[in-house]
């Protein structure tokens, strides 16, 4: 087993950070920031992105102390690491110097924007600030804070489903059903997973937005410790293949699930053999025990066209269990639905309920099911996640803003100088994010800040969650504050917005 607590700090990092040191130029402060620089793949109808996930990196990674020690089995890896076999090049006497004088901890500052903000390109989420002799080791923690992309795009997506979900649940359910919207996505994806990490840190994103999970070590960890115990998550019982194909019959292992789970709920997997079968000729067969059972059945497809099986599932239920008419018109089957957990995607689950309106029935009677496309197949592109440099203050105090603007590629510039965040209204009177320099003066903001300091503006949503070391009076949000933000922001800011102000649009030119 591998336990990253046991490895050295200072090789949590991409190994050409640690020849950083000699390369960059004396400072007396140094300030790099994090971005995400597009949209959900460059989705061009919505831009809002929801930021998650600092908090576990920080607490877990950042928040750690080096040793001595440390040092040591470092030294001894890099003694064989260089291609010219010599010892690769690092920081040994600065490590050395913050272990000794600053108690073991990562001798920068570290400002983030609060967990849930929803946010847009090109939004600082980080800022980091060293100092003095630290200054060269501003960009060396760029490869653990860069890692907040992976639950932050996680978030994003699970958060842009269910806003494709909530819009069908508009047009055919009953306000009354509107409840159900929180449970219409679970996640699948535990199995995909590259890791038990991955499963908590993406898992725990996706129940940002949704309460459906079968992946219980995130809805464990978001409930024990980022929720004070209060439950966040659920899941119902369910067959799988292995399980149906156990019994000499599916009629027989169908059979067996509801009378063992069918006074509640439970889903079955019906496409082990013959899915057209089991929809026109096992399913009206066990009627009269789901009926004496009086719960609620789930059936799930597993093969075929997504889009069919969906629907042809929707209509056997009908057949058998019959449905009634909401209020707008709309078929809710009664005490059972579908749920689709194989190929989901945005951009099926959007066809699927496309169809299922035009055929009539409510949204509120299919549930969607994402794995791999929910936990697995996103990558730091995505959202084009990247860490910058972009201030220097030299050693006679002459500030000096930095920005990366190459010609081969418009989209990978970068903001220059220091930044802080401010919630402001834009023309429509939405509350939008807005960058500007650190030391800017406004009449809605007359507050200054030096170029680094980062305590003297309290209306700047940047706030420092690491200060050389663990902020002894930070207070993070629990997962309900997170997610109650998220759903007034999500619904309360437009889908595009200008975030950068004229002062940095001015430093850029």
């Amino acid at each position: 087993m591998i336990n990253t607590n046991q490895l050295p700090p200072m090789i949590l990092t991409d190994a050409y950070k640690l020849s950083h040191h000699r390369l960059y130029p004396e400072a007396k402060s140094m300030t790099a920031y994090g971005e995400f620089r597009t949209s959900f793949n460059k989705d061009p109808t919505d831009h809002r992105i929801v930021f998650y996930g600092i908090q576990y990196i920080i607490k877990n990674y950042i928040s750690r102390k080096w040793t001595l020690e440390d040092i040591d089995k470092t030294e001894l890896f890099l003694k064989t690491f260089n291609a010219n076999q010599t010892e690769y090049p690092f920081p040994k006497e600065l490590f050395k110097k913050f272990i000794k004088e600053n108690n073991g901890y990562f001798p920068v500052v570290i400002e983030a924007i609060p967990e849930g903000s929803v946010i847009y390109p090109h939004v600082p989420v980080f800022q980091i600030t060293a100092q003095n002799e630290y200054s060269c080791l501003v960009t060396f923690l760029e490869t653990l804070l860069t890692m907040v992309w992976y639950p932050t795009t996680v978030a994003t997506l699970s958060r842009k489903v269910k806003n494709v979900i909530s819009q069908y649940f508009d047009q055919t359910t009953s306000p009354s059903c509107k409840f159900l919207l929180n449970s219409r996505l679970q996640d699948f994806g535990f199995r995909g997973c590259t890791s038990i990490e991955q499963s908590v840190i993406g898992g725990c994103a996706h129940l940002l937005n949704f309460e459906g999970t079968d992946t219980m070590s995130a809805a464990y960890y978001a409930q024990f410790e980022l929720n004070g115990g209060k439950p966040v998550g659920n899941s119902i019982p369910a067959t799988e293949h292995s399980v149906m194909t156990s019994y000499e019959s599916e009629l027989a292992s169908i059979t067996k699930s509801i009378q063992e789970y069918g006074d509640k709920f439970v889903s079955i997997v019906m496409d082990s053999y013959d899915y057209k079968n089991a929809l026109e000729n096992l399913l009206p067969a066990v009627k009269s025990v789901k009926l004496k059972m009086g719960g609620y059945l789930v059936i799930r497809p597993d093969s075929g066209d997504i889009v069919k099986t969906v629907l042809d599932g929707l209509k056997a239920c009908d057949l058998v269990f019959g449905s009634e008419l909401n209020e707008l018109g709309y078929k809710v089957l009664n005490n059972c639905s579908v749920i689709q957990g194989d190929g989901v995607t945005f951009d099926v689950i959007h066809q699927i309920l496309q169809s299922v309106e035009a055929l009539g029935f409510s949204a509120q009677n299919v549930v969607f099911g994402m794995g791999g496309g929910l936990l697995q197949k996103v990558n730091r592109d995505t959202m084009s996640f990247a860490t910058k440099l972009s201030m220097i203050e030299s050693k006679s105090g002459v500030i000096r803003n930095i920005m990366k603007k190459p010609k081969t590629d418009s989209g990978k510039f970068s903001l220059p100088g220091a930044f802080k965040v401010y919630l402001e209204k834009d023309e429509n009177g939405l509350e939008i994010p807005k960058v500007y320099p650190r030391d800017s003066i406004s009449a809605d903001h007359p507050e200054k800040n030096s170029s680094h300091s980062q305590t003297t503006d309290s209306k700047n949503i940047l706030r420092i969650v690491y200060d050389n070391g663990p902020v002894p009076d930070i207070v993070w949000d629990d997962f309900d504050t997170i997610k109650q933000r998220i759903e007034n922001q999500w619904a309360s800011r437009p889908v595009f917005a200008k975030v950068l102000s004229d002062e940095i649009e001015t430093l850029r030119r």
